[in-house]
């Protein structure tokens, strides 16, 4: 195999201008989004002195897009997707100004700050469905792994780069400029976005209210290879999620060194990043869901065998494999939903893949923490692991669609009605 076709397919970005201004548009706003994570919470820690306001930021950040994710997502799939995205990019800015008016003015409660963060995370929960049906509506389906992919390395590499960037802008200029800087940011997100064509619907539009969540509910409920992809990343977070254990594990096995324990979570990025850029022959092969299958096994079973490494640089590249297995697992079961759903639902079935996505790792990382307490750092890890090695072959064995062996002629529920359609969920 060539090394041009194992290195991470560019086909969208020289085929598609409006889809590499798109991108050009959300890495910088992604960037703005860690620089912006990083400075809330040095303010309210500074602030506050309170690992509890700390901790609130977090709730801040996920609560909106759990209560209000599947509503977005129906109110996406009754509108043009641009023009819900587009607004949504503006609510968003306007809230990263006013953030940056309080850091340069002062003197806010920190409960303030805590609401703007809130009310952005609502503007951006409104915005993701929309933004989910942006791919398969820009690049021929041969092209839609490849183009998730692309977005999933921009956006690993701008977890890498904004909590540095923050850092060493913190140390010069404050928060206000990080803010600001932020805010800027969403003018290139909206650039990217605003010479996209108009992207209503394709299909009959979501009813109005709880009826168009139910309506996708049902959807998810009747579609096999969907409801699988979710299942397994789930399955992958909520069962073995290690972030939690870090602290403690670096405390038993590593004998608490902060630079091994900084290490850990750069560990996982470089892995995702590492295995994205070299995705060309995996987004080509066109069968996510084998693939998925195989890699969040991988995840779990390279994380038991971190529960059990003593050398610290033998540590290190086990969770590099680790997120090397997430990340291609987040870009085959992204492909599995944006290729398998039709358009008229996708919004609302991206809203509950971004709500799996926010609430399965901060559940885990809940589990570990518990189950670390009662036993210790490398008994969570193993369990964890393991448990989620055999959720995923649970879900491999009882949805023989993920594994491409979908009979002809196995219908799936419409979501609406129960009417049927032709089966689209052979991987």
């Amino acid at each position: 195999m060539s090394l041009a076709r194992s290195l991470i397919d560019v086909r969208p970005l020289r085929t598609s201008p409006v889809f590499r201004r798109l991108l050009i548009g959300r890495t910088v706003s992604v960037l703005g989004g860690f620089m912006t994570m990083v400075t809330v919470m040095y303010q309210v820690w500074d602030m506050t002195g309170s690992t509890a306001w700390t901790g609130g930021v977090g709730l801040a950040q996920a609560l909106p897009l759990v209560v209000f994710g599947l509503f977005a997502g129906a109110r996406a799939d009754r509108a043009d997707r641009r023009r819900v995205f587009l607004g949504a990019t503006v609510g968003q800015a306007a809230c990263s100004l006013l953030l940056a008016v309080q850091g340069f003015t002062g003197h806010v409660p920190v409960a303030a700050v805590l609401l703007l963060v809130a009310v952005q995370s609502a503007f951006g929960a409104l915005g993701a469905p929309a933004a989910g049906v942006f791919v398969p509506r820009l690049l021929p389906k041969e092209q839609v792994a490849a183009g998730l992919a692309l977005q999933q390395v921009s956006g690993q590499s701008m977890m890498l780069l904004g909590p540095a960037v923050a850092g060493l802008l913190l140390g010069w200029f404050g928060i206000g400029v990080c803010y600001l800087l932020d805010a800027l940011s969403f003018g290139l997100a909206f650039y990217g976005a605003r010479g996209l064509p108009a992207l209503p619907p394709q299909g009959e539009p979501s009813r109005a209210g709880v009826h168009g969540v139910l309506d996708g509910l049902r959807f998810l409920a009747g579609h096999r290879v969907v409801r699988g992809a979710l299942v397994t990343d789930l399955a992958a977070t909520v069962l073995s999620f290690p972030v939690s254990l870090f602290p403690l594990v670096n405390a038993e096995r590593f004998g608490g060194d902060p630079r091994t324990l900084g290490l850990f979570l750069s560990a996982l990025a470089v892995g995702g990043i590492a295995a994205t850029a070299l995705s060309g022959p995996l987004t080509r092969l066109a069968r996510p869901g084998p693939v998925m299958l195989c890699a969040s096994a991988a995840w779990g079973g390279a994380l038991v065998l971190f529960g059990l490494a003593r050398s610290p640089w033998l540590g290190l590249a086990l969770l590099a494999l680790a997120g090397a297995a997430d990340a291609t697992a987040v870009v085959c079961r992204s492909t599995i939903v944006q290729t398998r759903t039709p358009d008229a639902l996708l919004g609302r079935v991206t809203a509950a893949e971004q709500i799996v996505g926010q609430a399965g790792p901060s559940l885990g990382n809940v589990r570990g923490g518990l189950l670390a307490g009662w036993t210790s750092g490398t008994a969570a890890l193993l369990s964890g692991g393991l448990l989620c090695v055999l959720a995923v072959a649970a879900v491999a064995a009882t949805t023989p669609e993920l594994r491409g062996r979908a009979r002809a002629g196995q219908g799936v529920s419409s979501g609406r009605g129960g009417r049927r359609r032709a089966p689209e969920d052979a991987s």
